[in-house]
């Protein structure tokens, strides 16, 4: 750990003794001249001085104090102040606002709240045990819909939603080290470095495209190379293979992780909109089930050399289910963006393979919807349990379809006009409705960001996994001892991050051009 005592070394007395007469005039406690009981000594210079060493040197052992792991236990009125309280005035009477390279108050650069700050935007690892989920695990997953658990929100749901969405960042950059896909032959094995050693790696999957672009514009622009790629690695599965974190989590847990959008082609299937039936038999006694065109494109279409992803999820999740058979099981699939859509499909695949399918559940973040109401109908019959984490200054969320929000959607079905919107909903091409779950954290609840963040900052995924590692109730603020890391928000998300923190962040030597990080079985605990 850095010392932060060094910006303000001891050495520059004679910046102090210039201000020695504005000190006395100051009202500070420290200034003997409050004292009338030792006035007489401040006629003498030289004790003068030796008294303002003496103070300089006690603001220096303070700043160079690493910050207790826990609150101070507090006193009964009366009794000797605090460490924490005898620094504030101690810093309050010094007047450091005058010569402290900030703007902010002075109680945010108290040595407590700038060594928080310090691990805050540090890579150093807090660890707490995770808590032993045991028998409550189903009710985690999902099995009452997540009822009582998200306002407040439930300390071991927060770890287990932070936990899923480390998975998904392993899909990002298992990706990007190395976006392309050959055309000509089948794509060897990919390593994936997993944020939890407890699982490993058993399949890679790829998406790829029904359409493509024209032959001119690889002429025009080969640079382009992986960016026009039908087939690209889009996630894994994994599987706990840990028999601690086994037990911990009550069961064997498979993950299916999902990465968002990433070519052009991919970005060409998210605006092919309309929404299209899933399968060619229709159904006349309810709502058929549809979803969006270019979502199932991406789902159904295989490559030259690589199996849809409807297929090979299936397939490697059949294998596992006959590997452990036997044994307590449960499907987990997660997703940001792009992916977030695409597990709403693997789960509505998963569930229909097997007629002893474990609990499936999606852990969704910044997810758009998918289909029509009549596929929201059709997860639900088959108990596919779904939690979408929402921001509310993120717009994906409410992409496709027309823009009604569900709270008014729910007010208008509740106010006898349901008849007429089932009908639009069997209609109408752009009828969307979200499925599951609603977990709403929001840009503006962070202290760390800017509450006009831009639309990449409210739609990124580590912005999403800070506000839920921040989030208590809809009625709280921001959770003072959120411990996940501000590093990789600074480093890629600074216009968006407030600039008292990027400027403490360069105050503080901080290195932001990292690309490494260590990895370790544990991760840093989001508990509160």
């Amino acid at each position: 750990m850095m010392q932060i005592g060094s910006t303000l070394p001891a050495n520059n007395l004679h910046l102090f003794q210039a201000r020695r007469a504005s000190f006395n005039c100051s009202g500070s406690p420290l200034n003997p001249l409050n004292r009338p009981q030792v006035q007489a000594q401040n006629a003498n210079p030289v004790a003068s001085t030796e008294v303002t060493k003496k103070h300089l040197s006690n603001l220096e052992k303070l700043l160079q104090k690493q910050a207790p792991d826990q609150e101070p236990v507090q006193k009964e009125s009366g009794s000797v102040p605090s460490l924490e309280n005898k620094a504030k005035g101690l810093l309050e009477g010094l007047n450091l606002a005058r010569v402290w390279p900030g703007k902010k108050a002075i109680e945010e650069m108290s040595p407590r709240h700038l060594n928080r700050l310090q691990r805050l935007l540090s890579k150093s690892a807090e660890y707490s045990p995770r808590n032993n989920l045991g028998s409550r695990w189903r009710e985690y997953h999902g099995s009452r819909d997540w009822e009582g658990l998200l306002d407040p929100l439930d300390e071991n749901l927060r770890r287990e939603i932070v936990r899923y969405g480390e998975f998904i960042q392993a899909a990002y950059h298992c990706f990007h080290s190395d976006p392309a896909t050959s055309a000509d032959e089948a794509p060897w094995p990919r390593h994936v470095v997993l944020p939890d050693r407890s699982y490993k790696v058993t399949k890679s999957l790829y998406a790829t495209s029904s359409i493509g672009l024209p032959k001119w514009v690889d002429d025009v622009a080969p640079d382009l190379e992986w960016m026009t790629q039908r087939s690209s690695w889009i996630g894994y599965v994994a599987v706990c293979d840990d028999k601690r974190e086994i037990q911990r989590m009550g069961r064997r847990d498979i993950v299916i992780a999902l990465r968002g959008t990433a070519t052009c082609l991919e970005w060409g299937e998210n605006f092919r909109n309309l929404l299209v039936p899933m399968s060619e038999e229709k159904d006349d006694t309810e709502a058929q089930s549809k979803v969006e065109c270019g979502f199932l494109s991406l789902f159904k279409t295989h490559g030259a050399h690589v199996e849809s992803l409807a297929q090979s999820v299936v397939e490697e999740v059949q294998r596992l289910l006959e590997k452990y058979k036997g044994e307590t099981l449960s499907i987990t699939i997660t997703g940001h963006s792009l992916g977030a859509a695409l597990a709403l499909l693997v789960g509505d695949e998963l569930s229909s393979c097997s007629i002893n399918m474990p609990p499936v559940s999606v852990f969704s973040f910044g997810g758009p919807r998918v289909g029509n109401r009549g596929f929201a109908n059709h997860l639900n019959a088959k108990n596919v349990k779904v939690l979408r984490i929402v921001n509310s200054q993120d717009i994906i969320t409410r992409v496709p379809g027309m823009f009604v929000s569900e709270e008014l959607d729910k007010q208008l079905r509740g106010s006898g006009a349901s008849a007429v919107l089932n009908m639009l909903d069997n209609s109408m091409p752009w009828a969307y409705a979200h499925v599951g779950t609603e977990l709403k954290v929001d840009t503006k609840m962070s202290p760390f960001l800017k509450p006009n963040a831009d639309v990449a900052c409210c739609h990124d995924l580590e912005a999403y996994l800070h506000l839920v590692d921040g989030f208590m109730a809809s009625n709280c603020p921001f959770r003072a001892n959120a411990k996940r890391s501000l590093w990789k928000l600074l480093n890629e998300q600074r216009s968006n991050v407030k600039m008292l923190y990027t400027n403490k962040a360069k105050s503080l030597s901080l290195n932001m051009d990292r690309d490494t990080m260590n990895m370790s079985s544990c991760l840093p605990s989001p508990s509160s």
